[in-house]
């Protein structure tokens, strides 16, 4: 550790190299010899790479030693990655849905939430695999799935009564958006399908903006020019400059969950939480907040102005079928719920 620690210090200054003044950090992986190793050289180097790229994973400027958790996490990983190759083609996920409600609590819409299906591992949630997705590059191959499931599912409902005036919201990955021919690809779905383009809303990251925003600007114009809804997702967790947010084109922006389970318990939160829904405001687009668990934190926003909520204080997300058992409940029970008012 103690050599570590001196190559770690002795980056910290900058250096010449070749006329030039340089700035570097080193990530540092170290495999300690074992004997029992089968060719042992090789191996040596093979775990101090992985320690290596641990140490990068955990903010680079360190170190990290090897241990056979690594070599365990490494080898779930790589057979999980192979599995994902083989559900994008048996095509094994599934959609789920949280509803999203307004003032009057009644459902607006909800939000598609991506489910893998494994045949042996069973339901695996999103937050086990899109990352690996995303750093492989098949978010682009699930995401297109995501699209067209979505489109499918709008036409379903477009046919039941309680069910066609929903907006459905997707989430849209970074590499899926930036495809040359994603534009095409959204436009021909919503052909296709014969949807109303006004009921697809695409969400995308406040991380989306620091890049490529002049082509993020074109592809999310041309898609409102034929009716597409867009919500900023996640808004106060990432960097946007709010020149460009004027010029974004979108409809709606979505409190991150942190900030409102946060807001009961200082003020400075609920600063935040306000200072999102006036911006939103000024903006004059709608205010939705995601994660409310609490009967308290839906009064407070309720208060400070947001217009749309979802999270575990209604339901957690739904397969299809108990969705819309729960929309037709819901939506008859506060058709009831009118009418003794009109009454009254």
């Amino acid at each position: 550790r103690l050599v570590c620690e001196k190559i770690v210090a002795a980056f910290e200054n900058p250096f010449n190299l070749n006329h030039y003044q340089h700035y570097t950090s080193p990530s540092i992986g170290v495999a300690l010899f074992d004997y029992d190793a089968p060719s042992l050289a090789e191996e040596l180097l093979r775990r101090a790479d992985m320690a290596m790229y641990k140490a990068k994973e955990a903010g680079r400027n360190g170190y990290q030693f090897f241990d056979t958790l690594m070599e365990t996490e490494l080898l779930q990983r790589v057979a999980l990655e192979a599995d994902l190759h083989i559900a994008i083609e048996a095509q094994q996920f599934q959609l789920h849905f949280q509803p999203q409600y307004n003032q009057q609590h009644e459902i607006v819409g909800a939000e598609a939430l991506i489910r893998w299906q494994h045949p042996e591992r069973g339901l695996i949630m999103p937050s086990q695999f899109i990352t690996m997705a995303e750093s492989s590059g098949q978010i682009v191959q699930i995401g297109h799935w995501v699209l067209q499931k979505a489109c499918q599912v709008l036409l379903q409902w477009s046919a039941r009564p309680q069910l066609r005036s929903l907006v459905l919201s997707v989430n849209v990955s970074p590499k899926q958006y930036l495809q040359p021919d994603f534009v095409q690809e959204v436009k021909r779905m919503v052909t296709e399908t014969g949807i109303h383009p006004g009921r697809l809303k695409l969400e995308l990251t406040e991380s989306m903006l620091v890049d490529n925003v002049e082509d993020i600007i074109a592809k999310m114009t041309a898609l409102r020019e034929v009716g597409v809804c867009f919500s900023l997702d996640d808004f106060g967790t990432g960097y946007s400059s709010l020149s460009y947010l004027k010029r974004l084109p979108f409809d709606q922006l979505k409190i991150d969950q942190s900030f409102v389970r946060d807001m009961l318990n200082g003020h400075d939160h609920q600063s935040i939480v306000n200072a999102i829904i006036s911006l939103g405001q000024s903006l004059q687009l709608e205010v939705l907040a995601e994660g409310v668990e609490t009967d308290a934190q839906l009064r407070l926003l309720t208060e400070l102005g947001c217009q749309a909520f979802q999270g575990y204080y209604f339901t957690r997300p739904l397969a299809i079928e108990l969705f819309e058992q729960w929309v037709e409940h819901n939506t008859g029970k506060a058709a009831k719920a009118r009418a003794l008012e009109q009454m009254l």
